[in-house]
Order: C-alpha cells, then sequence, then structure tokens
C-alpha cells in the first residue's frame, strides 16, 4: 500500500504579514498533481491543518476545494486536529464525510478506535490521535498517574491494545523528543510539552504533525514530514517535501521524498546596498519575486531604502543592518532578553553574533542532546 503523509498545511497563515493564500493554492494543486503521478490509496493529514483555531473564510474555501479533489480520486483520507486547529471545528461533519473515505478526527473522548484499510497482504490498522494535553487524557483516566506529555500519551497508546501481529500506523501531533524545531513553531517552555519516543514501540509507521522541518525521531518509521512550504527564514535552506510510505508485509517499509517547489521561495541574502542593486547579483534568479531577508552591511543606513530596494525585490519580509553600531546594538538587547530565552536560543543568538549564520541542523542536534542531558 502506498501512502502520503502531509501535515501542517497552517491555512491562512501570514508571514511577516504577507497572506500566504497564493503559495497555499499553488502548493495544494502541485500536491494533487503529485497524487495523480503516484496514485497512493491514502492520505494522511497530521494536524494543524489552519493556523488559528477561528480561520479566515479565504482558509476554509481553501481547504474545501482540497478537500473536494481528494474525494474525485477514490482515496483514504485521514486528518487529524493540531494545537493550531480547533478539535470540534475539524470533527464537524465526520459522519456525513467517513461515507466519501474522508475521516476526520474526533475532539478526544477518551477512545482511539482503529480504521482499517486493505490490500494483497491484509489490513492496515490506522490510528488517529489528535493533540492532546495531559488534562484532556486525566478526564478519562482519573486513576492512571498523569503529570507529562509522555505519561498522557503512554496512557491512550496502552488503552488502544494494539494487535502487533496487524500493520498499526498512528497519526499523531506531539513533540517528539529530540526533534528540531523552526522559529515559525510554537515553544513550550523547558520542553515541557515533550514526548518520548520509545512509547510509539508498537507501530509500524508513526505520522508526526507539528514540527516544520521533515526528519526522523528516535527510529525511522517515526517522522514528521515538515510543512510544505516555508514559514520563517529559519527554514530558508530546508527542502520541503512529501513523504511516501510504501507498505508491503508487516517489517517491509519503504520511505520516498518526493520535492516540493513552492510559487516563491524563502531565501536570506546579505551585502552592501550597491552589491545586491548590481544586476549580476539577481539576474537570472528567482531573487525579484521571492520573499526575501535582506541584511545590509553598509555602515551608514540608507535613505528611504525599503523603497528602492523593492524596485528590485518585490517581496522583501524583513530587513536589517550588520555592521558595528547594530552590534553593539545586539548586545545589549541580548542582554535584556536573555531571562526570556531557552537554552537553545542562546546559544543560536551567540553563535550568530559570533559567524553571522543560524546554527547547522546537525549543529541544532548535537547542541539539543546535550541541553537535553544537562536539563533532564
Amino acid at each position: 500500500m502506498k501512502i502520503m503523509h502531509l501535515s501542517d498545511l497552517h491555512l491562512g497563515k501570514r508571514v511577516n504579514e504577507f497572506s500566504m493564500i497564493e503559495d497555499q493554492t499553488y502548493i495544494l494543486n502541485k500536491i494533487i498533481n503529485i497524487i495523480d503521478e503516484q496514485k497512493p490509496k491514502v492520505i494522511i493529514l497530521a494536524g494543524d491543518i489552519y493556523d488559528k483555531p477561528i480561520p479566515p473564510a479565504e482558509a476554509v474555501e481553501l481547504f474545501d476545494d482540497f478537500l473536494y479533489k481528494l474525494s474525485k480520486r477514490n482515496l483514504y483520507v485521514f486528518i487529524i486536529s493540531g494545537n493550531h486547529d480547533s478539535a470540534e471545528r475539524i470533527a464537524f461533519g465526520s459522519r456525513l464525510f467517513d461515507k466519501s473515505g474522508i475521516y476526520l478526527s474526533p475532539v478526544y473522548n477518551g477512545k482511539i478506535l482503529p480504521i482499517s484499510v486493505d490490500d494483497e497482504c491484509g489490513d492496515i490498522n490506522f490510528y488517529m490521535l489528535p493533540f492532546i494535553k495531559p488534562v484532556h487524557v486525566r478526564r478519562f483516566f482519573p486513576d492512571a498517574s498523569i503529570s507529562t506529555y509522555t505519561d498522557a500519551l503512554n496512557t491512550v497508546i496502552t488503552d488502544m491494545n494494539i494487535d502487533n501481529t496487524k500493520r498499526n500506523i498512528l497519526i499523531t501531533h506531539q513533540f517528539v523528543t529530540g526533534s528540531s524545531r523552526t522559529e515559525s513553531e510554537d515553544v513550550s517552555v523547558g520542553g515541557s510539552d515533550n514526548v518520548d519516543s520509545d512509547i510509539f514501540k508498537d507501530f509500524d509507521y508513526v505520522a508526526l504533525g507539528h514540527i516544520h522541518r521533515s526528519q526522523s525521531c528516535g527510529s525511522e518509521y517515526i517522522r514528521y514530514c515538515g510543512t510544505p512550504l516555508k514559514y520563517s527564514f529559519s527554514e530558508s535552506k530546508d527542502a520541503k517535501s512529501i513523504t511516501v510510505i510504501d507498505i508491503k508485509e508487516k517489517g517491509d517499509i519503504k520511505l520516498d521524498f518526493i520535492p516540493l517547489t513552492p510559487l516563491r521561495d524563502m531565501v536570506e541574502i546579505k551585502g552592501s546596498y550597491n552589491e545586491l542593486m548590481l544586476k549580476s547579483f539577481y539576474e537570472n534568479t528567482s531573487l525579484p519575486t521571492d520573499y526575501i531577508h535582506i541584511t545590509l552591511t553598509d555602515e551608514d543606513d540608507i535613505p528611504d531604502v525599503i523603497t528602492k530596494l523593492r524596485v528590485i525585490y518585490k517581496n522583501i519580509m524583513k530587513l536589517d543592518y550588520d555592521n558595528q553600531r547594530t552590534r553593539k546594538s545586539s548586545e545589549i538587547n541580548l542582554i535584556n532578553a536573555v531571562d526570556s530565552m531557552s537554552p537553545l536560543e542562546l546559544f543560536d543568538t551567540f553563535y550568530e553574533i559570533q559567524n553571522g549564520n543560524h546554527l547547522s541542523d546537525a549543529q541544532r542536534v548535537f547542541l539539543e542532546n546535550i541541553i537535553e542531558g544537562v536539563w533532564k
């Protein structure tokens, strides 16, 4: 069976006051084209369908159009709510949708029942677990000791009574310990929302949502597919993709990654005003239409610089200076902000001040492991 794993559409999102609806419409149409080429049997949407619990009308219309197109392709579609969604709004009409093969996670009610989809190797059980907090689980398991997110998820999964002789796939929306976050995600203080990957051991594949960077956690088959679009400049060097799972007999799973090319990329560029305005710098590139973060290295401020730069770079989202004056200002601002920053944010800010770049993915993972060991 071929399964496509998507998550974190964040429909209706605005990035630096730019509406992403046009970009989201474009990428959803690209995804439909990929579905037609790949011909999967199952589509997974692992939460954060919308960017807000009460999404704007244009976001609802876009998702309605996407669902309509999916319903015409004779697919099984599993959709859960994420932390940005209203669970009640995502669940609306679920009993009607079920008849068309589109399954929407209900508001968590203490029971997660599998939905079986068969292929030539038998049944695959899909478990849909929307974003939950410990307080949601305590209500239904008053005798259980639940103080952490790991306790809550472990209690819920244990109650599923999973048949390990069958193939089982979990769809959920949580932060698994060790995953690498980006600036466009919600962060809980001290990592209090962490979930240990060990609790997923009974599943053949865990389709995760919540983290915006494509990655595996603890196992190749416990995976975030990432967002289909970049939603912050911390993702500027990320490659977005769809995760495709090809599952045959139990234990026989292969993963593939189909790249997604956006309507506009999100790019960071740095240099003096004169360098960036040279035709040789931007010609034969997509920079004039991309979403841009520009860092100017001029020592003096350029009058009306945004207007001048937008003659070439139409979609400037962010502009700052990197010179002797701003470095001194950054040092002062950093001192004032230390108390509200996580250890990883402090390391990243220090590294950027020293080197002019953010930490790489490998450096982030290395530091996260050290931080986790120290503050565990």
